[in-house]
């Protein structure tokens, strides 16, 4: 999908102007038309803008569904009373990352990633077992 095109095609289905975006984000009327035509790459932070001139989420400039994708669901693992990798700090913020982009992989790949990530701690696991175990003297 072409950025320009859905954001003409969004402004079109509200039967908004060029000049109806200008009045309301503040952005010139040629620079929506450079946008629209695909001369210039918006930042993000003008591509949020257009979406709330149009009133629209800004996922939907980039997904053409009727409803957000839902990031997948991820198992939890138990634990005994440790706390979960990925609740708070740094490691919450890489999840968030990951589960907001697996949500946009396919689902045959998604579960190629997952499958592997699962082996991947299974493995890590195993190998700190058997650290502790060879440590300790046993």
């Amino acid at each position: 999908m072409i950025i320009a095109d859905r954001l003409r095609e969004l402004r079109e289905a509200k039967r908004l102007s060029q000049g109806d975006i200008e009045k309301r984000t503040g952005l010139l009327r040629c620079y929506i038309s450079r946008v629209e035509n695909g001369h210039t790459v918006p930042a993000i932070e003008t591509l949020e803008k257009l979406a709330r001139a149009m009133d629209v989420p800004l996922y939907q400039l980039f997904y053409d569904g009727e409803n957000p994708t839902v990031a997948p669901h991820l198992p939890r693992e138990k634990n005994g009373g440790r706390q979960d990798w990925g609740r708070e700090g740094k490691d919450a913020r890489v999840l968030h990352r990951f589960r907001k982009l697996l949500h946009r992989v396919d689902e045959p790949d998604r579960k190629l990633l997952l499958h592997m990530a699962q082996q991947m701690a299974r493995r890590h696991h195993r190998v700190k077992t058997y650290l502790k175990v060879r440590s300790s003297g046993r």
